[in-house]
């Protein structure tokens, strides 16, 4: 039977304005925003995984003086996300084989990452690892424990995964990363589940 994790681009390729309207621009993680970006240089260029369309979380960091390269693995996302941050550098790609040969002054995956299976996600810390320069800081969104959890979007399964706090905590360690900031659910963030590390 076909998994609903294997879905997930072309979900985001059908539904990407509706996904962008439903979203809106209103930063309803502002706070966790601002301490990733306390975390970096001013200027810092940042790897947006998973960018969608930009807005809110993306043009944030512009509007902060961070050029930001946005990769999605929709087209259409990629399109929307060009029209709301003309200048700034983007990509097609799919996020598990990204080898931009580049590193970069933050890494973030902002609710994107957690659309991989759990075996996916594990194989995401080289590639966090190889585009974060030393003491660039990763933030991430996922579950607030090991497991899958469906949602919805437009009618279709929206996949999820997670792998558990120690889990992550032992890649990230692997990877050479410090974790600085940890908030399962956290109720001034919709309920999302955050970490915040820091390449040594």
């Amino acid at each position: 039977m076909r998994s609903p994790a294997n879905d997930i681009i072309d979900l985001y390729r059908r539904h990407a304005v509706a996904w962008a309207t439903a979203r809106g621009d209103v930063l309803h993680e502002r706070g966790w925003m601002e301490a990733f970006a306390g975390l970096m240089a001013p200027g810092a260029s940042v790897l947006d995984i998973g960018c969608g369309s930009g807005v809110p979380v993306a043009r944030f960091l512009v509007a902060r003086g961070h050029d930001v390269t946005g990769i999605d693995s929709s087209p259409e996302m990629i399109a929307l996300f060009r029209q709301n941050l003309p200048g700034m550098g983007s990509a097609v790609a799919d996020m598990r084989m990204l080898d931009l040969g580049h590193r970069f002054g933050g890494v973030l995956a902002w609710d994107s990452f957690f659309h991989l299976t759990a075996e996916d996600q594990r194989g995401m810390f080289a590639v966090f690892g190889a585009h974060a320069a030393p003491g660039a800081p990763l933030m991430f969104t996922s579950g607030p424990g090991a497991g899958e959890a469906l949602g919805v979007l437009e009618g279709d399964v929206l996949y999820h995964a997670s792998l558990s706090g120690e889990d992550y905590r032992a890649l990230l360690d692997g990877a050479g990363f410090d974790v600085v900031r940890h908030v399962p659910e956290d109720p001034a963030c919709g309920g999302r589940t955050v970490w915040l590390a820091q390449a040594r």
